[in-house]
């Protein structure tokens, strides 16, 4: 079992004023001890909403999504946080569900949750083509060349904050798949649970257009075979 239970998620955000409160809502503050919410420049009003709304807010200018990640972790370091759970802050996923993430690393000592929106309830329309090619094309790669079958490389996460920082965390826009194939590296204790999954309000980067999947895809080979000469140490 999880000596240390206390609970910190991580929430990078930007311009998620209208989304963003209906998140905090939805997160069990008697599961959850610490919401951290890292801005990445935002130009509305969310860093004063969530700090309202008792949330720790952190900045980070550097654009992305792994580096407010990053920042959050950073600050997480100082803290005496011992899971950690990484949510989006456009209320597409459920933070409700964060107990589905955190039960078995508490009761069975997995160390990586992944929550998997294939194996789950999916709003029509949720996920779109690029990011089922996203999903297909990343679980494939680390099938054949990592030897783990996940079925899913969503951002809706936990993990034990030690194994976090083992992995030596340092990508931007493959951050997700990253921290699966070090895990997997790692020989970490891994599961992937069924997570719902809804539209959400916040605007895609990509409009699913070839230049949009051409994108992907290659942000996605990059995160893979970079994460492929990966050396656990320690």
């Amino acid at each position: 079992m999880s000596e240390n239970k206390k609970v910190a998620v991580i929430i990078p955000v930007l311009n998620e004023e209208k989304t963003l409160p209906l998140v905090l809502r939805d997160v069990p503050k008697d599961i959850v001890d610490e919401v951290v919410v890292v801005d990445n420049g935002s130009s509305d009003n969310t860093p004063s909403i969530a700090k309202s709304l008792g949330a720790t807010v952190l900045f980070e200018e550097k654009r992305g999504y792994g580096y407010p990640c990053l920042r959050g972790m950073e600050y997480l370091k100082a803290k005496d946080t011992g899971i950690v759970v990484f949510v989006d802050g456009n209320h597409s996923d459920h933070p409700d569900e964060i107990g589905r993430l955190v039960w078995p690393i508490i009761s069975e000592d997995y160390d990586l949750v992944v929550g998997s929106r294939v194996m789950g309830k999916v709003e029509e329309g949720a996920l779109r083509f690029p990011v089922r090619f996203g999903n297909f094309l990343a679980t494939s790669l680390i099938r054949i060349f990592y030897g783990f079958k996940y079925t899913d490389v969503g951002p809706f996460r936990a993990i034990k904050f030690d194994k976090l920082l083992q992995l030596d965390m340092n990508d931007n826009l493959g951050w997700t798949i990253e921290m699966q194939a070090k895990a997997v590296k790692c020989g970490f204790r891994i599961l992937e649970v069924p997570v719902s999954y809804r539209k959400g309000t916040g605007k895609s980067k990509f409009t699913g257009n070839v230049k949009g999947i051409a994108i992907i895809g290659y942000r996605i080979l990059l995160a893979v075979f970079k994460n492929l000469f990966y050396s656990p140490s320690g």
